[in-house]
Parts: C-alpha cells; structure tokens; sequence
C-alpha cells in the first residue's frame, strides 16, 4: 500500500467488503459497520431494476451492465469520505476497484475469498436473493483477487464473522480510526 493510499488516523473507516456472492459480504460488512459506528450499505440495493432482472433470470451481468451500478457505489463511498461507510459489494475485478478508487481514493478492500464448494453450498441454502447458484461459474471465472498495490486483505471465509472483522480491523484498517 503507497503512502497516498493511507488514510489518516483521523479518518473513519471507508472499507468494500469484496467477493463473489455467498461469501459473506453482507455479514461481514454489517458487523463491521456495527462495530465502528458507521453506516452500511449492500450495493447490491444500488443495481438498476434491469439488472436485478438479468441475475434473477441466470445471465450474467456485462460490464456495460455495472459501469452505472460501480458508479452509483462510487459515489456512495465518496459522500460517505469524511463520515465513514462499509459497503458489500462483489467489485470481481480490479478494472471495477479501481473505478471505485477514482471515486473515492482511500477505500479499502477486504476480500472475503473461500472454495467453490463452500460457496455454492451458502448460495443453496439462502432463501430470496435474486442471485442464482448458477451464476457462481461465472463470478468465480470473472474474480480477480486483490493484487499487492491494492490497498486491503484477503480473508478465508471459512472463519466465524468475528474472527473476520477482526482480521478485517488488524490488517485493513490500520492507521484509520475506531
């Protein structure tokens, strides 16, 4: 992580908890958010109605698709620069990060990363989400874990919630205030 990439001690946490569906983002980011005092957001309540539609139905999303979606979260993340902001959302790519990134420079990443059979084991059991199983293929195929320059951490989603807000919190959150 560059020294630009840093934020103050002073500043709140404003923190993308990454990765495919039914890894937890949600979860996870929720008790983070909790924790810290700050807002919450999925950004899957951010996707116009013709996308929701498109996942529901088994299609996956293009990236003409999320351009306007990551932009919508982008900008959510910049309002809440100042105030601090934990947000779900997949952002598979680093193309889709840093579109994030230019929005909002100090976001940081936590990358909730776990085996396909894990995964598609908590997309069967959940109930109600527009995301189909099916669609795990593709997000795995289109996942591009963090790279070494992108500021944030690679977490094992087989931990319990609070062992990953606290890696969350020890390895992502340094030098931001709690």
């Amino acid at each position: 992580m560059t020294q630009q990439q840093r934020s103050t001690p002073s500043t709140p946490p404003l923190i993308v908890v990454m990765g495919v569906s039914g890894s937890g983002k949600s979860t996870v980011g929720s008790a983070l958010a909790a924790r810290h005092g700050v807002p919450f957001l999925d950004a899957d309540d951010l996707h116009p109605a013709a996308n929701v539609t498109k996942m529901h139905a088994g299609v996956p999303l293009t990236d003409d698709d999320r351009w306007p979606w990551l932009d919508a979260v982008g900008a959510e993340l910049a309002r809440h620069a100042g105030t601090g902001l934990i947000v779900a959302c997949s952002a598979l790519r680093r193309v889709y990060r840093d579109r994030l990134r230019a929005s909002a420079p100090t976001v940081r990443f936590v990358h909730l990363h776990g085996g396909r059979d894990v995964l598609a084991r908590r997309m069967d059991d959940r109930h109600g989400h527009f995301m189909p199983p099916a669609l795990l293929t593709s997000q795995l195929a289109t996942l591009e874990p963090l790279e070494d320059d992108e500021p944030g951490v690679t977490l094992d989603l087989d931990s319990d919630v609070e062992t990953l807000v606290e890696g969350a919190e020890a390895r992502a959150l340094v030098g931001v205030s709690v």
